[in-house]
């Protein structure tokens, strides 16, 4: 990383849509170096189906109970209303900044800003935690093939285990550096593995769970909501749903970077939230099936094996094939936490390039095209948070899964209910602009408000979560809601030190035309 770097402005540039006049601008970034094929790659590696259900399997079947696979199932249609509602805006404004520059152009700076702080500190929550998972992995597959299970009890020593965490982010942040080319023979290798063995587990799951003594048969009964006894037990289950299927959005945070990428990218997080929806029924429908949802032994309502579900069945399921399961969580925490730092750099990038935070932040790297200073910003905080969590919460990975369904809510709300008003003037011209433009945002923009608002309230009890509290209020509102409150100070912060964003004079509140050209 010796190579010079240069800001993002001083790339050519048209003056009509320089940041100066307040128009969308590119920042340096090369263009068409991903197709479909790559996009969707990236968006399932962020998502990292075996990491997000080794870590949420446990805390959502604790909150739905036998319905965990209706809450999967409704936890996905925000998803995809609000996928739909970023594909609106990518087509019209393509750009890496994503939920900062839409909802910038729609209600202001303001309220721009607080939306690409959201972005951050999701990103920066969820890649602490992956690099949390693989570290558990990490000493438990040497474990595995060494045979000597005192190398599992490492990850368990604070000290050891915040270094470890600290190399993983470091090579993450190495990968991403270096580029798309590099990340893209990183990501197929990693993906493509952990699917593999995903099917595996599936497959031997539903082959042998009649022999579990804690097995329990399909029953179609999992798919009624009205089973759930209580909306809080909805929200907490969906807020929990919503963080296995988020990620997707990478997909557009790439756009300046895809061919065609106004319509490549929208089409990619699409078809990325329905693969994983069919991945995550089928996985957790075959290990109710063997584990049951018990309180004890590998039931999963058993409170010790939450942290890592896969890490109590791959055995019982896979057998002399465990360790590949250990391998698979490992690869798919690894090719996360790598793909994960696209989202929070290109963030930044755009955050700097259009004035909103330092001008450092817009530093594109000569050698790799791509936010060489943002890029390592990124991987210093979420180690820094790592660590500090490690320290102040009892259970760090169900803490933070629950403070980052806050965190994605959030910001996802807001940019659906971004989409519904920067195109208020043209959804009456066709019904596909009344669909897609304002009744898909507002419903998926207003569901995850409601979560969000739910999940706020019930969280400042300390017992939600781990039982972690500070002052006698739970952690994962401190995290949450904590997080919010801090990005609103800091911005006021930028506010006086950068005015100009906050003016309107970098990126301008805007409409479009009444026909926007597809």
């Amino acid at each position: 990383m010796t190579e010079t770097i240069r800001t993002s402005t001083s790339a050519p540039v048209n003056r009509r849509h320089s940041p100066a006049t307040g128009g969308i601008s590119p920042k340096g970034l090369k263009g068409g170096q991903l197709g479909l094929l790559a996009v969707v790659v990236l968006g399932i590696s962020t998502i990292a189906p075996a990491y997000t259900l080794t870590s949420a399997l446990g805390p959502t079947v604790n909150e739905a109970g036998l319905q965990l696979p209706v809450i999967f199932l409704i936890g996905f249609i925000p998803m995809i209303l609000v996928s739909l509602a970023y594909r609106e805006l990518n087509a019209d404004s393509p750009d890496s900044g994503t939920t900062f520059t839409w909802v910038t152009k729609a209600f202001g700076p303001w309220v721009g800003w607080m939306g690409g702080w959201g972005l951050l500190a999701a990103n920066i929550i969820v890649l602490s935690n992956l690099a949390g998972v693989a570290v558990d992995f990490f000493y438990l597959f040497l474990s595995q093939l060494t045979g000597s299970p005192e190398l599992a009890d490492l990850a368990a020593n604070k000290a050891v285990n915040v270094l470890t965490c600290f190399v993983f982010v470091a090579l993450a942040v190495w990968v991403s550096y270096r580029g798309l080319h590099t990340t893209k023979l990183v990501q197929y290798s990693l993906v493509g593995f952990q699917l593999l063995v995903l099917g595996l587990f599936v497959g031997m799951a539903f082959a042998n769970w009649s022999s579990s003594e804690t097995a329990i048969p399909f029953s179609w009964e999992w798919f009624d909501v009205t089973k759930i006894e209580t909306f809080g037990q909805i929200a907490a289950g969906i807020s929990l749903s919503i963080f296995v299927y988020w990620g997707w959005d990478v997909c557009l945070t790439v756009n300046e970077e895809t061919t065609n990428g106004k319509k490549t990218s929208g089409l990619a997080g699409t078809l990325t939230a329905i693969i994983v929806l069919a991945i995550y029924l089928l996985v957790s429908i075959a290990t109710m099936m063997f584990a049951g949802v018990g309180d004890t032994g590998n039931g999963l309502n058993n409170t010790e094996i939450h942290e890592n579900i896969f890490t109590a069945l791959a055995s019982p399921i896979m057998g002399p094939f465990a360790i590949l399961m250990s391998m698979a969580v490992l690869s798919s925490s690894a090719a996360s936490l790598q793909s994960t730092f696209m989202s929070p750099s290109r963030s930044l990038l755009a955050m700097g390039h259009y004035g909103a935070l330092p001008k450092s932040f817009s530093r594109v790297s000569s050698r790799f095209a791509t936010p060489g200073f943002a890029t390592v910003a990124a991987g210093i905080v979420s180690a820094g948070f790592y660590a500090v969590m490690h320290v102040v919460s009892e259970n760090v990975l169900n803490d933070t899964i629950l403070a980052l369904g806050l965190m994605i809510c959030f910001y996802y709300g807001l940019t659906a209910l971004a989409c519904a008003w920067y195109f208020r003037h043209s959804v009456f011209t066709s019904a596909r602009n009344l669909i897609l433009r304002l009744l898909c945002p507002v419903l998926g923009g207003v569901g995850l408000f409601v979560v969000f608002g739910q999940t706020a309230v019930d969280s400042l009890a300390p017992e939600f979560g781990s039982g972690s509290e500070v002052f006698g209020v739970g952690l994962v509102f401190v995290l949450g809601v904590g997080i919010l409150a801090s990005g609103a100070v800091f911005m006021l912060i930028m506010a006086r030190v950068r005015p100009g964003f906050f003016r309107g004079e970098t990126l301008r509140r805007d409409t479009p035309a009444l026909v926007v050209p597809e």
